[in-house]
C-alpha cells in the first residue's frame, strides 16, 4: 500500500482529489495540451456537423430548384419530408443509446457517417414522393448518433469550463453551412445538365463529402486520450489528470442499468428533453426559410443570395451567446433566456409586417432562423451537467428525441400552400420562445460518491453549472 501511495498526490491540496504520479501540471502545460487537442479533435468534430447540417439544409434549396415539381409534391408532402428525417432518428436513438455504451465511440461514428453519406447520395435517385420519403426515413436513421456522440466527446476530452466555447464551435457549423450551402446551390444551380436537375447534384455532393470524411474520421479520431496518436506519454498523462480533477470518468465501453435507473428518475435529464423540445419546434423556418422568400417574388438564384446572411447572422448570435458564457460562466441559464429574444422578434415581426413590406420580411426571416445558439446552449448545459457513461448516453439521447419529436411536429405547421405568410407556422415560433424564456432547468446540487464511472449524483466533487 505504502508504494501505491507515492504513485498518487494531492491536488491544490485537497485530500479528496488525487491524480497519478509526476509533477502537478503548469498552467502553461494544460494550455499547451488544449491547443493540441483544438487543434486535431475540434476541427473533426465541426467538418462532420457542417457535413450534418449541409445535408439537412440541402432540402430546403433543392425545394427552390424544382425538387417539389420534379418528384410532384403535393399539399403537405413537402412538410413530411423534412418531418419523415426525424421519425428515422427518433427510431434510431434507442438502439444507439446501447450501443455508445456498449462500442468505441468514434469508430462507431465513423461507420455512421460513412452510410449516411452513401444513403444522402441516394436521395438524387427517387422520382416521387414514396421513394424520396423512405430515403429520407433511412438518412435519418444513420445520422442519428452524431449528434448525442459529440456531446458525449466533448465531455471526454474538455474540462467543464471549456464546454459552452468547445461546443458553440462545433454547434456553429450549423449557420456556417446555412451561408455555404445556399451560395453552393447558387454555384451549382448555373450548370446545366441536360440529364440530371441541379438538386439531384447538390444531393450526390454532399453524400460523397461526407463518405470521403467518414473514412477519414475513422483513421484519425482518436477512441480515448489515452490511444491519442498526436500527443505525447506525458500529454495524454496531463489530460488524464486534469480530466480526472474535473470529475470525468472517460468513455467507458460498458453498460449500467444502475444509471439507466438513476436517469429515469432524475428531474433535470427530463427538462434537457423537453427544452429539446421547445426549442427545435420553430427550427422548421429554417427549412421553409427559403420557400419563404421565393414567395415574396424573388426568383430561386435570388433566394440563394437572400438565404445566405441568415446563417450569418446566426453564427453572429452564437458568437454572442459564447461571449456571454465566458463573462458569465456560472449563468449559461441567464444567456439561455437572453438569446431568445432575437428569434422571438423576428416571429414577432414575420406575424404582423404586411407582405408589401419584402425586405423586412426577409430580414425578419434571418432573425426568426437564429435559433442555433440556443440548442447549442441547451447542449453545453447537458455536456457539463451529466456525468456517467451510460446516464450521459442517456441523457444526450433525450434532448435529442426532444428536438426530432419537435422536428416532426413543427414542419407540419409550416405548408407550402401558406407561403409566404405561413401564419400557423409564425405564430408556433412565437409561443415556443416565449415558453423557453420561462422554462428553467432544475439547479439543486446533488452529490454522493466518487469512484469510476460514477453519475454526477454519485460524485461527491461534482458540481453543476447552470
Amino acid at each position: 500500500m505504502a508504494g501505491d501511495e507515492k504513485k498518487m498526490h494531492h491536488v491544490n491540496d485537497d485530500p479528496d482529489v488525487q491524480v497519478l504520479s509526476g509533477a502537478e501540471n503548469s498552467v502553461d502545460d494544460e494550455k499547451r495540451v488544449r491547443r493540441k487537442i483544438d487543434c486535431v479533435i475540434l476541427p473533426m468534430m465541426c467538418t462532420v456537423y457542417f457535413l450534418q447540417y449541409l445535408d439537412k439544409l440541402s432540402l430546403g434549396y433543392a425545394a427552390v430548384f424544382g425538387l417539389i415539381e420534379d418528384l410532384g409534391l403535393q399539399g403537405s408532402q413537402y412538410s413530411w419530408c423534412t418531418s419523415i428525417f426525424y421519425f428515422g432518428q427518433l427510431v434510431a436513438e434507442g438502439p444507439f443509446i446501447y450501443l455508445m455504451g456498449r462500442l468505441p465511440l468514434t469508430r462507431f461514428i465513423a461507420v455512421t457517417i460513412i452510410l449516411w453519406g452513401a444513403v444522402c447520395m441516394c436521395l438524387a435517385a427517387p422520382t416521387n414522393f414514396a421513394g424520396f420519403a423512405a430515403v429520407r426515413v433511412l438518412l435519418g436513421v444513420t445520422e442519428g448518433a452524431v449528434s448525442p456522440a459529440f456531446v458525449t466527446i466533448t465531455s471526454i476530452w474538455y474540462k467543464k469550463e471549456d464546454h459552452a466555447l468547445r461546443v458553440g464551435i462545433w454547434g456553429g457549423m450549423n449557420p456556417l453551412a446555412q451561408v455555404i450551402g445556399s451560395l453552393l446551390m447558387y454555384g451549382i444551380g448555373k450548370i446545366h445538365h441536360p440529364s440530371i436537375e441541379p438538386w439531384r447534384i447538390l444531393f450526390l455532393l454532399c453524400g460523397a463529402l461526407t463518405s470521403v470524411f467518414g473514412v477519414v474520421f475513422y483513421i484519425a479520431m482518436p477512441s480515448t486520450p489515452q490511444k491519442a496518436w498526436f500527443l505525447t506519454p506525458r500529454e495524454r498523462e496531463i489530460v488524464l489528470e486534469r480530466m480526472q480533477r474535473d470529475r470525468e470518468g472517460g468513455d467507458k465501453v460498458k453498460f449500467s442499468w444502475a444509471q439507466v435507473r438513476e436517469t429515469l428518475f432524475d428531474t433535470k435529464a427530463w427538462f434537457i428533453l423537453l427544452l429539446g423540445f421547445i426549442a427545435s419546434m420553430p427550427g422548421a423556418v429554417i427549412f421553409f426559410g427559403t420557400i419563404l422568400i421565393n414567395g415574396l417574388n424573388y426568383d430561386k438564384f435570388q433566394t440563394m443570395l437572400l438565404t445566405a446572411p441568415s446563417g450569418a447572422i446566426s453564427l453572429g448570435m452564437l458568437a454572442v451567446a459564447m461571449i456571454g458564457c465566458s463573462i458569465l460562466p456560472k449563468y449559461r441559464c441567464l444567456v439561455l433566456i437572453l438569446v431568445t429574444i432575437v428569434p422571438l422578434v423576428g416571429n414577432i415581426l414575420l406575424l404582423k409586417l404586411p407582405l408589401s413590406a419584402t425586405w423586412g420580411l426577409v430580414a425578419s426571416s434571418w432573425l426568426a432562423s437564429c435559433n442555433p445558439g440556443i440548442l447549442v446552449m441547451i447542449m453545453s448545459l447537458s455536456a457539463s451537467n451529466v456525468k456517467g457513461n451510460t446516464k450521459r448516453a442517456i441523457v444526450n439521447t433525450y434532448f435529442f428525441i426532444g428536438l426530432c419529436v419537435g422536428c416532426i411536429a413543427g414542419p407540419q405547421l409550416w405548408e407550402p400552400s401558406a407561403a409566404p405568410r405561413f401564419f400557423s407556422g409564425v405564430t408556433m415560433g412565437l409561443s415556443c420562445w416565449k415558453r423557453d424564456r420561462e422554462q428553467g432547468v432544475d439547479s439543486g446540487p446533488v452529490t454522493a460518491y466518487a469512484g469510476e464511472d460514477l453519475t454526477d449524483k454519485e460524485d461527491v466533487l461534482f458540481r453543476y453549472i447552470y
